[in-house]
């Protein structure tokens, strides 16, 4: 095991489609204590694919930074962690939680914990094959009747990764039902390692409460920080501070994409703006725009006040 020092107790849920480096770094100016690229395949990264690669690109003030790999073969998944240590991340994570059909159909992500003999050979190939902290986030397990997270964990442990995040689901549960904060509890109390628990994680003080309650050294948040960084310091935005930070994201899915980016920038535009007289209206005109230049616009008339009040 390589020693893993969180500098925070909230961090960043990898999220398909949203954890590019824009949103990474918004997340760290914020208080997340660590941020995961999106998964990332360690067949494509074998391959030299060129999306693939793009996926890992990171800048310094992301870091601690974790690059997430998915897959199902040791001797592939080691050889991928290999290339990915040489871009220079904190800790290289390993995806056994997934549960989209394209990732754990085949067998890896969540497929993986039908097989723990099988994940603990990978957690094991990937730290012998890099001098990195290596973590593996998963789930509780494949459904009801397989809750078999008693067997996988110590198989983790033993195979010498530095840090393990639970998801409280099963792969069966996908995101529906509650997550179980005992299991993520019992995990965390008998574990030799750190673990992060995740899951129903909607605002800051939920977090708060989850630390105290469960035992994790840390909370992953996810889908509640789209369109709320703030939620990793429970700070309160002002409306001119709402319109910056969207101004901020903007420039950097610029400067990070070129204009293409503003077509990546809609999902996040939909998601910042709630609780005030026409933000359905204001909502749609920014995941219409065609123009950074258009959304910065309508961002300044929402900071103007015309589209200020309650929403009704």
């Amino acid at each position: 095991m390589k020693p893993f020092d969180l500098t925070g107790r909230l961090v960043l849920a990898p999220m398909a489609g949203f954890t590019d480096s824009p949103f990474r770094r918004i997340a760290r100016r914020h208080g997340a204590a660590l941020v995961y690229t999106e998964l990332v395949s360690a067949e494509g990264i074998a391959r030299g694919n060129r999306k693939t690669h793009e996926l890992m690109r990171f800048l310094p003030e992301e870091r601690p930074i974790a690059i997430q790999l998915f897959g199902k073969e040791a001797g592939v998944m080691a050889e991928a962690a290999r290339r990915v240590e040489q871009l220079g991340p904190d800790v290289i994570d390993i995806n056994m939680g997934c549960c989209a059909p394209r990732v754990c159909s085949g067998g890896s992500g969540a497929g993986l914990l039908q097989d723990p003999a099988l994940a603990g050979q990978i957690a094991a190939a990937v730290t012998g094959a890099v001098g990195i902290p290596v973590s593996v986030k998963i789930r509780i397990g494949w459904d009801e009747s397989t809750r078999n997270y008693r067997e996988l964990v110590p198989r983790l442990e033993d195979a010498g990764v530095s840090l393990i995040a639970v998801h409280g689901r099963t792969r069966a549960q996908k995101y529906t039902g509650s997550a179980d904060w005992d299991a993520i509890a019992l995990i965390a109390a008998a574990s030799k390692l750190p673990v992060i628990g995740n899951g129903d994680i909607h605002s800051y003080g939920d977090a708060i409460a989850r630390l105290e309650t469960s035992g994790c050294a840390a909370v992953m948040i996810g889908r509640a920080a789209i369109g709320n960084p703030w939620i990793f310091s429970g700070l309160r935005p002002s409306v001119a501070n709402l319109a910056e930070e969207v101004r901020s994201h903007l420039r950097l899915m610029r400067e990070f994409y070129g204009e293409p980016g503003i077509v990546l920038m809609r999902k996040h535009l939909a998601r910042y703006f709630h609780g005030f007289r026409n933000a359905a209206r204001l909502r749609a005109a920014l995941v219409r725009s065609i123009s950074f230049d258009e959304a910065i616009g309508l961002v300044g008339r929402f900071e103007n006040g015309e589209f200020d009040g309650q929403e009704g």
